[in-house]
């Protein structure tokens, strides 16, 4: 049942939070790895998700250990954005509302004067979309 919600919540909102559940914070355990900093950064995120917001989806590893907790915002036909440098005790609601400004962004490019700190100081990589040409380069 979880798994048909999910589907449909991907498809009333394209935007989706891929959150790493397996970053640490420097000197955390290895195990459990539930208690990962990345893995309570998911489920704060998780519970916080509200109907029509975009689908949270912890996901193993992006590789960028150096910079944990690491998270993308993702949709169809737009730029995919690669954040690190959060903790387990980032606000789950300021992460939602740039995912939110994401998605109502054309192709996912959120101006920078929107942009939340974290978006401003963290961003990774920004990835071109899978398919079709980007109208910003």
């Amino acid at each position: 049942m979880a798994e048909q919600n999910e589907k449909s919540t991907i498809v009333e909102n394209s935007t989706v939070i891929h959150v790493c559940a397996t970053c640490r914070a420097q000197g955390e355990p290895l195990e459990p790895r539930e208690a990962r900093s990345g893995a309570r950064l998911f489920a704060a995120l998780d519970a916080q998700r509200g109907e029509g917001d975009p689908a949270v989806i912890a996901v193993e590893c992006f590789s960028a250990c150096r910079r944990s907790c690491a998270l993308s915002f993702s949709a169809p036909g737009a730029w995919t954005y690669l954040c690190g440098d959060l903790s387990a005790e980032t606000d789950p609601q300021l992460i939602l509302d740039a995912a939110r400004l994401y998605g109502a962004s054309p192709q996912g490019v959120i101006p920078w004067e929107m942009r939340p700190d974290f978006l401003k100081s963290g961003v990774i990589g920004r990835l071109p979309p899978a398919t079709g040409r980007p109208e910003r380069v």
